[in-house]
């Protein structure tokens, strides 16, 4: 067996027990509960958001053993981090006061218009439109800025275990799915553009519209389903809060700057750090930014670049030899396993694929987006505001993906039958 071999088996290895682990991050907050020496290292390893680097970790040390200094470095240095270091930033940012204060007046406003009793108006205002803003400002923005939309109003104030999974679970599929109204929004959507020649207007042809019915309908659904939990909730004020309405905008203007510069990471890096010196200039207008939650996601999905990067061996033959027909339902079951934007990467590297076979490649590829924390690259961002509020600080894989079944099953209809 060669030694490429022998890697890519111990990565596929080690990226099977990484999914294990994602399922038992409970596991690991009640040993360090029980085992209060080494709690530190049990938390740890109960944070979800560094499964995939600890086990990007242990794989570059069996590189290290098995193919030396040299070509460990080599494909650590080929792996592509923009994508990390972009959710990072926009994370941050999105967070602010000013961005989550201007967003908390245009949904409260679209809110009133609908008259409707207790939260559920800021309810569904949020989890129908907010998503279908990602394909504007990106995926990772939008979960960011939901997330902390839902927070305080909702998951704070003591609702059901019920409302918080059922949110999340449609949350993470409309997110998954409201990006694809463009061509530079949604990670899955992004690998492929350029390669198949897919622009906004040819999106928002074929999978934009579908997508956004099915987000509306996903809200719609669950914010009926739990009408009367949420119609018993009233709504809180907004904070009346003086932020000086110049700085909200150039708030605004770094966030649009960063948006524009996502595939640039030298130039929208340059540009969070410039932002990061303005919250120092003006602290009095300034919330604690969430700089935590923003390097754990990095974290994540960087650990997920480095393992993802030596899985196509197993993956690509059984994704691509598939028939269109049955690619779509392929792509959404792998896209549990594994980032969505990587099955579509690998169907971008095979030419003279029919236009069936690309359609229902990507469509899969969103469907299955809010399965699993890993399925999408904002999941992560969204689970890091949100977590706190869950028994033990731990998302249970198997609550989000009970949670996410039926509006991925809606989302599947949309594109299947529409």
């Amino acid at each position: 067996m060669t030694p490429t071999r022998s890697i890519e088996i111990v990565a596929a290895l080690l990226f099977g027990l990484a999914i294990v682990h994602t399922f038992s991050t409970a596991f690991f907050e009640r040993l360090a509960h029980r085992r209060p020496a080494h709690a530190g290292l049990w938390h740890l390893l109960g944070e979800v958001e560094v499964v995939f680097g600890f086990w990007a970790l242990l794989l570059a040390l069996a590189m290290l053993v098995l193919q030396g200094a040299q070509a460990t470095t080599q494909y650590l240095d080929s792996r592509n981090y923009t994508e990390p270091l972009f959710v990072f930033a926009i994370m941050v940012i999105a967070g602010t006061r000013p961005i989550l204060l201007a967003a908390m007046a245009v949904v409260g406003a679209l809110a009133q218009r609908l008259g409707l009793r207790g939260s559920l108006a800021h309810y569904g205002v949020v989890m129908s439109l907010v998503p279908l803003l990602g394909s504007l400002i990106t995926e990772p923005a939008a979960m960011t800025l939901a997330a902390l939309l839902l927070a305080e109003p909702l998951f704070a104030r003591g609702v059901s275990t019920r409302l918080k999974y059922a949110t999340l679970g449609v949350l993470f599929v409309n997110v998954s799915i409201g990006g694809t109204l463009t061509a530079y929004a949604a990670p899955p959507v992004l690998m492929v553009a350029h390669a198949w020649g897919w622009d906004s207007l040819h999106l928002l042809g074929t999978l934009g519209w579908k997508a956004a019915l099915a987000v509306g309908v996903n809200a719609l659904g669950v914010a009926l389903l739990f009408r009367r939990e949420l119609a018993a909730l009233p709504v809180l004020p907004v904070a009346r809060i003086g932020v000086p309405l110049p700085l909200v905008l150039v708030h605004l203007g770094f966030l649009v700057g960063v948006v524009v510069c996502a595939h640039h990471p030298a130039i929208f890096m340059g540009l969070f750090l410039f932002f990061l010196g303005l919250t120092r200039a003006y602290p009095a207008h300034q919330s604690p930014l969430i700089l935590r939650e923003g390097l754990l996601v990095a974290f994540f999905l960087a650990g997920l670049v480095v393992l993802g990067g030596l899985q196509a061996w197993w993956l690509s033959p059984l994704l691509l030899h598939l028939s269109s027909q049955a690619v779509f339902w392929g792509a959404t079951a792998l896209t549990a396993l594994t980032d969505n934007a990587a099955l579509t990467y690998l169907g971008a590297q095979v030419p003279g694929l029919s236009a069936a076979f690309q359609y229902a490649l990507v469509a899969g590829a969103v469907t299955g987006g809010g399965l699993t924390l890993i399925a999408n690259a904002p999941n992560p961002a969204g689970a890091a505001v949100l977590r706190r509020y869950f028994q033990d600080q731990t998302i249970q894989p198997l609550g989000l993906l009970l949670a996410a079944l039926l509006p991925t099953g809606v989302a599947a209809l949309a594109f299947l039958l529409l």
